[in-house]
């Protein structure tokens, strides 16, 4: 499948938030060629932040940030947004870690560095599950 081929007639609107700014950046732009509405951020509360401003689908959340823990962005984001299919991303191999995230409300997990298609399907499924009414 070509980068450039969209996924869906609707674009997802998708919410990556990580601290590791070239990851983030790889991951916008691959996912922007396939066609997602994605906004970036860089910090658990930029994520809150951008959550008030507008409504997002998916969002993929990484484990261990700087500024707050996944989990607890995790809890605030599923409190402001409960229909928020959210996956979490783990770079050091915390199951258990990511096992909580589920048990917090965490539709799926991948390990960092993920392969961008099984992300792909994750958001899909994730975006499928959220708009099944």
């Amino acid at each position: 499948m070509s980068e450039n081929k969209s996924i869906h007639k609707e674009k997802i609107r998708l919410l990556i938030v990580d601290d590791e700014k070239g990851y983030v950046n790889v991951l916008y732009n691959r996912l922007n060629k396939r066609g997602f509405d994605v906004t970036k951020t860089f910090s658990g509360i930029e994520a809150i932040q951008e959550l008030r401003k507008k409504d997002f689908d998916v969002a993929v959340l990484d484990l261990k940030m700087e500024d707050m823990d996944g989990i607890e962005v995790l809890k605030i984001l599923k409190k402001m947004e409960p229909d928020l299919e959210v996956i979490m991303l783990t770079g050091h191999g915390s199951k258990e870690a990511a096992k909580e995230g589920i048990n917090c409300g965490a539709f799926d997990y991948l390990t960092k560095p993920c392969d961008l298609e099984d992300l792909l399907t994750k958001i899909r499924d994730g975006y499928a599950k959220r708009t099944k009414t």
